[in-house]
């Protein structure tokens, strides 16, 4: 870990174009952070708007010059985008060495006798006889053929199912033979089923479906959270049930989170159409969409969101996006397999940022604790939350 002072040190110094190579990596691995609220700024006269301007100096050198050639609008707002970031880290630092020495307090997560690794590509496989499979650690290749359909693990982490094999049986009088995968806390795994949907499994996840889709619809069964890209067949509607609700769609990308801790079901539109239905209630979804829905509620609640958020997690990012802790140290609890206390009466804090989901819990806890506004102890695989 680096001191806020040499974290400073080095980006002024990549600012000039100083740094060695080794010095803009070290420089990149601390860029993760979170937004520090805005109820946490100096009290001082002044002192906010004093920083906004140190802020927007920062920013303003940051912009490529426009004289050279001119990259893509979208490139220019990205690269100023990824500036804003680095700098709010810079203004959170500095914001902190600014604190009168009375009014300091010294926070660290406790040592632990062993990193608290982040997840990885876990899953069970349970076979339609009942079999269990443990997925991880398996040489990659054939692991069983049913009904007709060779299944495969075609990399670490990918399992596959391949379109029936010549000499099958005659799929008009074919029974459907259900498999199901499971990933347990600290596990995802990813899945091609065999009409070629692919399935991305979040951590604490489960998947029900049949090794190969006959008749006229494609319906599997999830619990849990799992990103789809289902591939078209107009003629075979593809169906998500969930806690008793369903996601019906002809080929489309989407996102459902369903865990059981969670209050809502929440299901995300990327690409394509999606109809929702509960009962007698039903709401049809367009991109960039997102339908929730509650226990107490039989309607959906629709509204606007960030797909990109949403998905972050897919994608090896936790995105925070205006969310309070108890919702951020759920998805801690389950990428990292730790158990997460918080005292009584413990008051809501919301946050924004993001921070990647393969650093080791402590910097993950570092990064939200930069805002001044949690804190955290560490004790085995067991997280206290402080104030």
């Amino acid at each position: 870990m680096i001191t806020k002072e040499e974290f400073l040190f080095l980006y002024e110094k990549n600012l000039s174009g100083k740094c060695t190579p080794e010095e803009k990596q070290l420089l990149e691995s601390y860029q993760d952070d979170i937004v520090m609220p805005d109820d946490q700024w100096d009290s001082r006269p002044g002192e906010k708007k004093r920083l906004h301007r140190m802020l927007k100096a920062s920013i303003k050198q940051s912009i490529p010059d426009q004289s050279f050639s001119r990259p893509s609008g979208n490139y220019i707002w990205l690269k100023v985008a990824a500036s804003v970031f680095v700098v709010l880290t810079i203004g959170i630092l500095f914001w902190r060495s600014q604190q009168p020495a009375s009014k300091k307090q010294t926070y660290a997560v406790a040592p632990t006798n062993k990193k608290i690794l982040p997840g990885g590509n876990k899953a069970y496989l349970t076979m339609a006889n009942g079999t269990i499979i443990t997925l991880n650690g398996l040489k990659n290749g054939k692991l069983a053929t049913q009904t007709g359909v060779q299944i495969n693990k075609v990399k670490d982490g990918v399992l596959a199912y391949n379109k029936a094999l010549a000499g099958g049986q005659n799929p008009g009088v074919q029974k459907l033979a259900y498999n199901m995968i499971n990933t347990p806390r600290g596990g995802q795994y990813q899945l091609v089923l065999a009409d070629g949907t692919k399935v991305w499994l979040n951590s604490a996840s489960s998947l029900k479906y049949p090794t190969a889709f006959y008749g006229k619809e494609r319906k599997v069964e999830l619990s849990g959270e799992a990103y789809f890209e289902v591939a078209k067949n107009p003629s075979k509607p593809f169906t998500v049930s969930v806690n008793g609700m369903s996601v019906q769609v002809l080929g489309t990308h989407f996102n459902i989170m369903a865990y059981s801790d969670e209050k809502d079901i929440k299901t995300t539109l990327l690409e394509g159409s999606v109809k929702l239905s509960n009962h007698d209630h039903q709401a049809l979804l367009k991109p960039g969409q997102q339908g929730a829905l509650s226990e107490q509620q039989t309607a959906f609640n629709i509204k606007n969101v960030d797909v990109e958020d949403v998905v972050a997690w897919k994608n090896g990012f936790f995105a925070f996006n205006d969310e309070d802790i108890q919702t951020i140290m759920k998805r801690i609890s389950r990428w990292y397999d730790v158990d997460v206390i918080f005292p009584e009466k413990f008051r809501r804090k919301n946050f924004g940022g993001t921070v990647s989901r393969f650093n080791d819990v402590s910097q993950v806890l570092r990064s939200l604790e930069l805002t001044g506004s949690v804190h955290f102890k560490t004790e085995g695989r067991r997280i206290t939350v402080m104030p």
